[in-house]
């Protein structure tokens, strides 16, 4: 394959890209055309590497900047002596800037355009998709729309450069319809868009150039999110002292399992023991805690009728988890209601997160972890809508609710209000399963027991959570995964030392 630059940590929105390209340009002296060049060649190398030059190559140009790319990864392959097509869905003479001189360049070297047509993809070996870039605000309509459509129906691959046409570079969303890549080479900085919403589904596998933009260039822009790296937590993931005892490595209290529900609780607490607490009760029905303790004797298990019983364990944790399998009963209720009253740091997850969004409150002690539903029902707004803006969701969840938000699903997304907002690219559809989101309740709690910052925590937590979950498909796939498989992934990346 093409040398990459390794793909960055920061991740932009398209105006913080924007503010690359004119730092580059004004301050560093790079002409713009340069930097067209640069990012066609570098699409070109990936593109040679994906299609071996078999077949007729298929370049289909917009508007703006993103059909000069595309411009020049036409004339470089006609140089190359590759057989290229080249469609112009906007008419070259509207061109301005570095998109007309690399049309003229294209022109000079003795190439020319066709309108589209979707009969040409029918012999294409491949197409390069240089249709509309991070610009895009609207939906796709016209001709636009209907060469995206045609494209994806061709089952043609498809490079998309930069970013696939139709997809909203800051919020994942499809705007009417969009390019479902093979593949994609981006330039300057990673669009969040990749990561949120329908992004994963359309970027294919991503590449990245940063077309020689400094690094103190970069350094002067903020981002809006950053991937998790482990090395980002390498001063929590160290060995115990050869002294150390159960007391010094958290007490964590799950309080869930409420009638005919022990499974989620039982989850989470030994999701919270693989993680390293040095002790974990769980607080739950009395028709539950014979089963529980019999299932995983290391488990501590208490059966709760209220208030009175709950109010000692409370005192005694270091950190709470409330939600898993508790329902949403006159005794969840009580339970709820005592463990908000006393906890000192909490967790809330399922129910939990169901009752705190029939009767809203702020607190700064604990870590909201929806996935989109429940994100919805504490928002007031659908799942869907969540899904449409993902960033928006987790940051409006920790506006109104205070503390730190975790917003599960492709990309889930950890933020206390602060930016960067932290994003993690781990994990698999097989983790799109019962009691996963239980697992990662216990992760959480375990790690927030020993670690002074929620937020760390939390995004520790979903880390190792996601990690464990690509270790066990990779050894099982990902069909048939469940929850109780992450187990031992996650004790076994909790204890590497890289």
């Amino acid at each position: 394959m093409a040398a990459m630059t390794p793909l960055p940590v920061k991740l932009h929105s398209a105006a913080e890209v924007r503010e690359l390209d004119r730092r580059a340009i004004e301050e560093e002296g790079i002409p713009g055309y340069s930097l067209m060049q640069r990012a066609g060649e570098a699409a070109f190398a990936v593109l040679r590497d994906m299609w071996g030059g078999q077949g007729r190559l298929l370049v289909v140009c917009g508007a703006g900047n993103n059909a000069g790319d595309g411009y020049v990864v036409a004339r470089i392959a006609r140089g190359q002596g590759h057989d290229v097509t080249v469609v112009a869905l906007v008419a070259p003479a509207k061109l301005t800037g570095d998109a007309a001189r690399a049309y003229a360049d294209f022109e000079e070297s003795g190439g020319t355009v066709v309108d589209w047509d979707p009969a040409l993809l029918r012999d294409a070996g491949v197409v390069a998709d240089a249709i509309l870039g991070t610009g895009l605000d609207r939906e796709l309509t016209g001709r636009f729309r209907e060469a995206v459509a045609a494209i994806n129906a061709s089952g043609v691959p498809v490079i998309a450069l930069d970013i696939p046409s139709g997809l909203h570079a800051d919020s994942g969303a499809v705007m009417g319809v969009a390019v479902r890549a093979s593949h994609t080479v981006t330039f300057v900085g990673l669009k969040v868009g990749f990561y949120v919403g329908a992004g994963p589904d359309h970027v294919g596998t991503l590449h990245f150039d940063g077309l020689g933009v400094p690094r103190h260039v970069h350094a002067q822009v903020p981002a809006r999110a950053q991937r998790l790296r482990r090395k980002q937590f390498a001063d929590l993931l160290v060995p115990r002292k050869r002294s150390a005892h159960k007391g010094d490595h958290g007490r964590v209290l799950i309080i869930g399992g409420g009638p005919g529900m022990p499974g989620a609780a039982r989850l989470a607490g030994e999701a919270a023991l693989r993680c390293g607490a040095g002790l974990v009760t769980i607080a739950t029905h009395h028709e539950h805690s014979a089963a529980i303790a019999a299932g995983r004797p290391e488990l501590i298990c208490r059966g709760v009728s209220g208030a009175a019983d709950l109010s000692p364990l409370l005192r005694q944790a270091d950190m709470v988890a409330l939600g898993p399998g508790l329902g949403q009963s006159e005794w969840a209720q009580t339970v709820f209601e005592a463990a908000l009253e006393l906890a000192p740091r909490i967790v809330i997850d399922a129910d939990g997160l169901n009752l705190l969004a029939a009767a809203p409150r702020r607190d700064d002690r604990w870590i909201l972890t929806p996935h989109p539903g429940e994100a919805g029902r504490l928002l007031g707004v659908t799942a869907a809508s969540v899904q449409q803006d993902r960033i928006a969701s987790a940051c409006a969840i920790a506006e109104k609710f205070g503390g730190v938000s975790v917003l599960k699903g492709a990309g889930t997304l950890i933020t206390d209000g602060s930016d960067p907002i932290n994003l993690c690219d781990r994990g698999n559809p097989g983790m799109a399963t019962a009691g996963m989101g239980d697992v990662l309740t216990g992760v959480i709690a375990a790690l927030a027991a020993r670690i002074d910052d929620c937020s760390r925590a939390a995004a520790l937590g979903v880390l190792a959570h996601a990690c464990a979950g690509d270790i066990a498909a990779a050894r099982g796939g990902e069909l048939g995964l469940i929850a109780g498989d992450l187990m031992e992934p996650l004790r076994e990346w909790l204890n590497r030392r890289d």
